[in-house]
């Protein structure tokens, strides 16, 4: 799976702009998925160039015009021989998890403020996701569904976990 897989897949529904390509990114599938508008728009002018996506230039009143870009046919069968291919292994990246790995260089102070500031981030994005599955999961078919659980109690997980981790660094203080 790369970002062209998964753009192809956004695609697969309906016309989006870059920007909306990017928000799609950001909330759901940020839980699993990540890409920054300096992949999103190089990995359009490939999509374009290899013939699985088209460019609309959309005029707009009163402000800039924008890019829309819809999938062809070729575009449809790649999205598809995508769906069809093995699943590769999951990866998973924090920059937190690195830090912590080596934080016996660090003092504990500065372990604690990252475990806060993790705990944070964490239980706020564990606000979102409970608010998305209030809102948007009645709704969702089954399959994306499944995606939001996932989500939803991974975050849970690494929130106790996080919690826990505080516990034991002010204990030994």
């Amino acid at each position: 799976m790369n970002s062209q897989d998964v753009i192809l897949g956004l695609l697969h529904r309906q016309p989006l702009s870059g920007y909306e390509i990017k928000q799609m990114l950001e909330m759901p599938l940020s839980f699993f998925f990540d890409a920054s508008f300096g992949t999103i728009y190089p990995t359009l002018a490939k999509l374009e160039a290899q013939g699985f996506i088209i460019k609309e230039n959309v005029i707009q009143d009163g402000r800039p015009n924008k890019n829309v870009y819809s999938l062809t046919d070729a575009g449809r069968q790649q999205f598809q021989a995508f769906l069809e291919s093995p699943m590769e292994k999951d990866s998973f990246r924090s920059d937190f998890l690195v830090r912590m790995f080596f934080g016996e260089y660090m003092d504990t102070d500065t372990l604690t403020d990252w475990v806060r500031d993790e705990i944070r981030k964490s239980e706020a994005s564990g606000e979102q996701l409970g608010r998305m599955k209030q809102k948007i999961a009645p709704g969702m078919p089954p399959s994306k569904t499944l995606c939001l659980e996932i989500g939803f109690e991974l975050n849970a997980a690494k929130t106790r976990t996080l919690h826990e981790a505080l516990r034991k660094l002010t204990e030994s203080e």
